[in-house]
Order: C-alpha cells, then structure tokens, then sequence
C-alpha cells in the first residue's frame, strides 16, 4: 500500500510539474547583446517553447531546434505508452465485466432450473456466486487500473525530464549566442 500511495504521490507531483511547465502563459524573454537586441517570446505549445524566434545566431538557432525536436519526440513517445497503457487496461477490464457476467447469467439459469423445493437453495447458491464474480472482476478492474497509472505515472515523468532537459539546452544554446555576440 505504501509503494502504492509513493507511486500516485510520485505521479501527481510529476504530472503536475510537467502540467505547470507546459501549459503556463507565454511570458516574453527579452535579452539584451551589445550591439543588438533580440526579442524572443514564448509561446504555449507541446514543448513550451515552440514559439521561439530566432537568437540572432544559427548555431545556437539550430540547437535550439534540435533540443525541441527531441523533446516533442520524447512527448510523443510517451503520450503512446500512456495511450498503450490505458487501452491495455481498459481491455482487461471489459474483459473481467464480461466474464463476471457471464459467471452471474450462469448462476442465474441454474436457479431458472432447479425445482420448485430447490429453489431457495439454489438462489443463496446464485447470490454467492454472483458475489465472488464481482468481487473477482472488481479486484481484476483494481489491479489492471493500479499497473496503468504506475505506466502513467513513469511517462509524465520521462516527459517532464525531457521537458527539463529541452529547457537546459535552450538556455545553453542561448547563453552561447550571448556570448558569441558579446566578443
């Protein structure tokens, strides 16, 4: 339980984290270089900086695009295994709905038969195995939700540290320009 409770706790943090770095207002970044000035600004998009105009210098330019590129890879990589992971699941748990369903029908068509002295018998008999499937599909539909949002869970954090790692090489790819104007 408690790997559980770490695991969604984990989770909402990283999704949160990421859900804050990519959905923020666009907040316009000036920068200043001795001869020139250059104004980027962001805008909201799957990376966050997709907006971002030109630095002034093609190498960093180029950086830029290129740690942008690998993240909206990385984004779209893990979207997929998100997308997997609950298809998966849901698939797991129509199929528990179905057999519990199937187990209840049963039950029910054996009280349908049994005789009239029977029948009382026969009914506790249909409860209890109607309880049992539910119970069965109820832990099944748990477990194949648990092993989804662990999925989910690993996902938002890959993309937010491949968001983070986008921003790190943008700043970088900046910084360098910076100082290549600046000599």
């Amino acid at each position: 339980m408690n790997k559980l409770l770490a695991t969604l706790i984990a989770g909402l943090f990283a999704t949160s984290v990421y859900a804050q770095t990519t959905t923020a207002p666009a907040t316009p970044v000036t920068t200043t270089a001795p001869a020139t000035t250059t104004d980027t600004t962001m805008s909201t998009g799957q990376s966050g900086t997709a907006g971002m105009t030109s630095t002034g210098d093609a190498k960093a330019d180029k950086k830029i695009a290129k740690a942008n590129e690998k993240e909206a890879k990385e984004i779209s990589k893990q979207d997929e295994k998100i997308d997997k992971a609950t298809a998966k699941a849901n698939e797991k748990k129509a199929k528990a709905q179905d057999k519990a369903g199937k187990k209840v029908a049963k039950a029910h068509e054996k009280v349908a038969k049994a005789d009239p002295e029977d029948k009382a018998k026969a009914a506790a008999k249909a409860e209890e195995k109607t309880a049992e499937a539910n119970y069965g599909a109820q832990k099944t539909m748990i477990k194949a939700d648990e092993k989804a949002q662990k999925k989910i869970v690993d996902a938002n954090a890959d993309k937010a540290k491949a968001h983070a790692k986008a921003n790190e090489k943008r700043a970088e790819a900046v910084a360098e320009a910076h100082k290549d104007a600046a000599k």
